[in-house]
């Protein structure tokens, strides 16, 4: 995983950048901060660390300038604590807001965090999936056996989806809800149940009444 850090105080960059190099990261530290959206496209990297205070730019102006021809994840890593700067970070289009002196442990973590939040998408399935005989159809939210179709909702599907990708395995509800959150749908466990629920009643309507098995402590497998 490739990281650019955008940061003009040298000591920090070089900490930084070890600190990141020992993680097994690959660095790119910009050294100048003219043109740096250009420095970070042409660089391609996995995430963006970006301070505010740069010679001679803004960091939230750089945030906005790469939101608009990139979905480069970014987090902005600065000495402003002020709490209308971490929001006018986050409404520009940063993906987290951590502020110095940073904890190199909490640092890494978020990192990863938003690493495996904005690269979860990239390796979801949108065509079709199939499991016993059902098949899902990720991309019309659709579920059918033989010339037998029900319609599902976002949720449902995306449910589903995560479930036949895992097939045979027991799938965590906390798996399932990390993932619908990942996709920006908010549940929580009680919902959760109850969306299982509706599925196995479309899974009925279609003559299926064993697809989804549960084993408590474990959660649920197809």
């Amino acid at each position: 995983m490739h990281i650019f850090v955008a940061e003009d105080e040298k000591v920090v960059r070089r900490e930084l950048k070890i600190l990141l190099e020992n993680a097994l990261y690959r660095v790119t530290v910009a050294e100048t901060f003219d043109s740096l959206e250009q420095q970070v496209l042409d660089a391609r990297p996995d995430l963006v660390l970006l301070d505010i205070n740069l010679p001679d730019v803004c960091g939230f102006d750089v945030c906005k300038n790469l939101r608009a021809k990139s979905d480069i994840p970014i987090i902005f890593l600065t000495s402003r604590t002020d709490a209308m700067d971490e929001l006018n970070g986050m409404l520009g289009g940063g993906d987290d807001y951590i502020t110095k002196p940073y904890q190199a442990s909490i640092l890494l973590a978020r990192i990863a965090a938003v690493l495996k939040r904005t690269r979860h998408g990239e390796h979801e399935h949108t065509g079709t999936l199939s499991c016993g005989g059902v098949v899902l159809d990720s991309a019309g939210c659709r579920l059918s056996v033989g010339d037998k179709g029900v319609e599902l909702t976002k949720n449902e599907m995306k449910i589903l989806q995560y479930l036949f990708m895992h097939a045979g395995v027991y799938v965590p509800r906390m798996d399932l809800i990390e993932h619908l959150w990942d996709n920006q749908m908010y549940i929580d466990d009680n919902t959760l149940s109850v969306h299982v629920a509706r599925i196995r009643e479309k899974l009925r309507e279609l003559g299926v009444a064993d697809l989804i098995g549960t084993k408590r402590g474990m959660g649920y497998r197809v």
